[in-house]
């Protein structure tokens, strides 16, 4: 849209409803959405996911749910899985971590990080989530990269 096409005023719909444009926007955010109005939708659609992924949340989802009036209970996962992803530098460090997590012997524990520095391997499952946490903080401190599934 260009200037010249741009007008302050409400623009009615084709099926004569509300106007599209009927939003009052306070002073403190005139500029914005003014800077907003001059991009295009691949823009929007671009600041939209950039927005989404800064602070962690969805634009479509929540909305669609309400909309639809039936919301469904989102069943809180219970159980998890830690996956050693990175060994890093501290090779013995990440051992005597997995050897304390997993209560495996020694050797057990080498080929457990050995095999991870080619795939991710699976250290723990079924584990509740503050004890996930706090072993991928022991494993953090070792040097380590983890995931919690």
């Amino acid at each position: 849209m260009t200037d010249e096409t741009k007008t302050d005023a409400p623009v009615a719909t084709a099926d004569g409803g509300a106007p599209q444009n009927a939003v009052e926007v306070p002073a403190k955010f005139k500029s914005l959405v003014e800077e907003v109005e001059k991009l295009s939708i691949v823009e929007l659609a671009e600041l939209v996911k950039v927005l989404e992924s800064k602070f962690g949340v969805t634009a479509a989802a929540p909305v669609a749910a309400a909309a639809a009036g039936a919301v469904a209970p989102v069943e809180e996962k219970t159980s998890f899985s830690i996956e050693l992803k990175e060994v890093g530098a501290k090779k013995i460090e990440v051992i005597k971590v997995v050897r304390d997590v997993t209560a495996k012997g020694l050797k057990e524990s080498k080929d457990v990080v050995d095999a991870a520095a080619t795939a991710p391997q699976m250290v723990k499952e079924g584990v509740k989530k503050e004890e996930a946490e706090e072993i991928k903080k022991k494993f953090e401190a070792a040097g380590a990269k983890v995931e919690i599934k």
